[in-house]
């Protein structure tokens, strides 16, 4: 089970946290791997990383997935090393901390094209290369904080607004791409032990009061995120379109 060999996968915002953690567990389940993140030299390191544990082929581009002309030469790039794309996982993503009546059209704007426009470009320029191929699974990273059957969170609207239309985005691809035989889904992690919530660390009642709110009573672990997107990138899932799976402790039943 969970066999990826001669799967090829990309991960976006892979030099750290749960990217990082998504990179090693396909790659363990035997998958190539492309880690792409802002910055090369990171990226290189956890290629190097990757290929001395597990001893399979990786590849490492920077890219802002905020930029098509980026996207676009990460997929180029990685067709020309391994021919073929199979699964992709739009990971990147960033968390700014503010209250609504103090943020910019700014912070607004960078939000959205990461964690939203981004996953859009990323997700169309992989499925291109899918459709040829008429295989592939496409798992968009989004949130708790997605509002409606997710919660919203304070100081957070921006990002919020951006998860939220991850979800909505991956149901409206997932009736597009089926007839290829390209699966989409979203993964909705709750609060997960990763650099982008130190600012919540740094505050013990933040923290108390967001593990009150957990049944399990503890953060995740980036590598329990990993192994259900390691599920929905397998054949396991192969009937498992258009959802979104939430792996959160608990905290949306609590």
């Amino acid at each position: 089970m969970f066999n990826l060999s001669n799967k090829v996968a990309i991960v976006t915002g892979a030099r750290q946290g749960m990217g990082k953690a998504h990179a090693f567990t396909l790659a363990e389940a035997g998958a190539k791997v492309v880690i792409s993140d802002l910055s090369l030299a990171d990226c290189q390191k956890v290629a190097e990383e990757i290929e001395k544990k597990y001893s399979v082929k990786t590849l490492a581009i920077k890219c802002d997935v905020s930029q098509k002309e980026e996207v676009e030469n990460l997929v180029k790039e990685t067709i020309n090393q391994f021919k073929k794309i199979d699964i992709l996982v739009n990971n990147a993503g960033i968390c700014q901390n503010k209250p609504f009546l103090e943020l910019t059209e700014e912070d607004w704007e960078k939000t959205i094209n990461i964690n939203l426009k981004g996953e859009f470009l990323m997700a169309q320029e992989v499925a291109k290369e899918m459709i040829k191929q008429k295989s592939g699974s496409i798992i968009n990273i989004a949130s708790i904080a997605m509002g409606q059957e997710g919660i919203g969170f304070l100081n957070l609207v921006h990002y919020c607004a951006s998860k939220g239309g991850v979800v909505g985005m991956t149901e409206a691809m997932a009736l597009e791409l089926a007839p290829y035989n390209i699966r989409v889904n979203a993964v909705a992690p709750g609060i997960i032990e990763t650099p982008m919530i130190n600012f919540l660390k740094t505050d013990s009642q933040s923290l108390e009061n967001s593990l009150d709110r957990i049944p399990l009573r503890r953060l995740g672990k980036p590598e329990e995120v990993s192994n259900l997107v390691l599920f929905l990138a397998s054949d396991e899932s192969s009937y498992i379109t258009g959802s979104t799976l939430v792996i959160d402790g608990g905290y949306l039943a609590g």
